[in-house]
């Protein structure tokens, strides 16, 4: 039987995107090394746009890959004495499932052990060892199934550059020998604030991008929900990563909003709710109830979702419980310090009525080194200014955070600021 070649590589890409984690994670349990498992999987890959034409679409598509890619594995490991041990686990694993698709992908009792390969992958793709660039672009490959040119694209960076970075954690977490398993008990809450982070950074890429001409890239911020969703499925008893899904829930309800129809971005006060994505807000509101009932202290994602929710229950941004958002804030400070949650809190503060005492945190933060270049700095400064009737020097922090944004509508918008300014103070 033949398959219309584009029809082919159509089902083939398609199936990629939704088993290459679970191929992946399955071999690399069995091989113990995350660059081995994915060229595997790539072999099958290959193979199956080979083949499929010709011979046709299995009825059990990522069950073939899988399989194929197992065929793959016994091959490489009879070349490399090395993974020698590893030939009699798999060709029982293979004996077994001759006669049909993989265990994996057809018994529901398996769905544990399908669970626990990809909970392993996170951790190990999301490994503290690595740069965090490296994280985010081994995570996506991995686990998201991008090319690097997707990739690339995403990040706004060159497929070379993403290339390189992959190849290099792959290499580093060989050398080093970290092993593919889920931590212990007691490394696990570092190591999992360290996949939370990764997969907050891909949204936050994707939700402000921090460069070039496009405001948002939502494809990556629906790739970090899909991997904050499976990772709440795979560990439901974190509210840490419920809170981590709440907040980019919300936060992910807003896309529509957040430019108006000349793409330019709209502050989130105003924002039309009406445009919100209510199912989001709906599935936000479930995450963060789901980690409050888990009944243990905040956390930092956790408070940040409470933050969000706060923004989404009021109507209108006149109606937002600013004192709220503040004491919100002021317990973020306390359990995570740093410039950025203080910024944060600075805002909350004058929306809630004090813009003097806003400003003041704000100049407070002037000397910090993490906010050194950081453009936002001199955009709220230059927003409290304005609004206390300070236009020249309000004007002059706007062109400040202009220059210091890698942004297009981003800078066109400062800039644009900062002439209203200068128009008032004239």
């Amino acid at each position: 039987m033949t398959t219309d070649s584009t029809a082919a590589h159509r089902a083939v890409d398609a199936v990629w995107r939704i088993e290459s984690a679970r191929i992946i994670a399955g071999l690399a349990r069995l091989v113990r090394d995350v660059g081995l498992a994915e060229e595997l999987a790539q072999d099958a890959l290959v193979a199956a746009l080979e083949q499929w034409p010709a011979e046709g679409i299995p009825a059990k598509p990522g069950a073939w890959l899988m399989l194929t890619a197992r065929h793959r594995a016994i091959d490489r490991i009879r070349r490399d004495e090395r993974l020698a041990g590893k030939l009699a686990l798999l060709g029982r694993e293979l004996e077994a499932e001759q006669g049909g698709a993989p265990a994996e992908f057809e018994a529901a009792e398996d769905d544990a052990r399908i669970d626990d390969d990809l909970l392993r992958l996170m951790f190990v793709s999301c490994h503290p060892l690595l740069p965090a660039d490296a994280r985010v672009a081994l995570t996506l490959r991995l686990l998201g199934g991008l090319t690097t040119g997707e990739i690339a694209r995403g990040l706004l960076t060159t497929e070379a550059a993403i290339a390189k970075r992959i190849t290099r954690a792959k290499r580093t977490l060989a050398a080093s020998q970290v092993p593919f398993e889920v931590p212990s008990a007691q490394d696990r809450p570092a190591r999992l604030a360290s996949v939370l982070e990764v997969i907050y950074l891909i949204f936050n890429e994707g939700y402000s991008a921090m460069a070039g001409d496009d405001w948002m890239r939502p494809a990556l911020c629906t790739e970090a929900l899909r991997l904050g969703r499976v990772l709440a499925g795979l560990i439901p008893g974190e509210p840490e990563v419920h809170g981590l899904v709440a907040l980019m829930e919300i936060q992910a309800s807003r896309i529509p909003a957040r430019l108006d129809s000349g793409g330019r971005p709209v502050p989130l006060p105003e924002q039309n709710r009406g445009r919100w994505d209510p199912l989001l807000v709906r599935r936000g509101f479930t995450a963060l109830l789901q980690a409050q009932r888990l009944r243990r202290p905040p956390g930092p994602y956790v408070l940040q979702a409470a933050i969000a929710a706060c923004h989404a229950r009021a109507r209108t941004g006149d109606e937002t419980d600013w004192r709220q958002i503040a004491m919100l804030y002021e317990a973020l400070a306390i359990l995570t310090p740093s410039p950025v949650v203080e910024l944060n809190r600075a805002v909350a503060v004058a929306m809630a009525g004090d813009i003097e005492e806003g400003l003041r945190i704000v100049d407070g933060l002037a000397a910090a080194p993490a906010l050194a270049g950081y453009h936002y700095l001199p955009s709220v400064r230059g927003d409290l200014l304005a609004r206390l009737g300070r236009h020249a020097e309000a004007a002059g922090e706007f062109r400040k955070a202009a220059s210091l944004t890698r942004n297009g509508p981003e800078r066109a918008t400062l800039l644009r600021r900062a002439g209203d300014c200068e128009t008032r103070w004239d």
